[in-house]
């Protein structure tokens, strides 16, 4: 469990380390799991780490994600200290969802149009 802790947290270090170092907009720790998913899709296919990652990788995935909500009070906390800032501006937050919600769906339908017709 130790190893899939220390793999997870390196690359939330590389992610955080690339997004100082090139001043990005992005979250480290995001970045930092896109580098992780890319290092298990190659992985995959390689037999160094096909026994070695994944079984640890496995069991603190899980355990994690056990406890997930417990990482949405701070967000719920935050939305409630600054309640005011959104009851003062409720419609032009509303029409953002609205239009970010459209926006989704129509790329996730375009999507699945360009990949389904590549399984055909």
């Amino acid at each position: 469990m130790l190893k899939g802790l220390f793999i997870i947290l390196l690359f939330q270090l590389i992610g955080d380390i690339i997004q100082k170092v090139f001043l990005l907009y992005f979250p480290g720790p995001v970045i930092g799991m896109i580098l992780l998913l890319f290092f298990l899709l190659l992985s995959r296919n390689n037999n160094l780490f096909k026994n070695k990652v994944k079984p640890s990788l496995m069991v603190v995935s899980e355990t994690l994600t056990y406890y997930l909500p417990l990482l949405f009070v701070p967000v719920g906390v935050g939305v409630v200290m600054h309640l005011s800032y959104l009851k003062n501006n409720h419609f032009i937050i509303l029409i953002i969802i609205f239009l970010s919600t459209l926006l989704t769906i129509g790329i996730t339908a375009l999507l699945m149009n360009k990949l389904s017709k590549k399984n055909d």
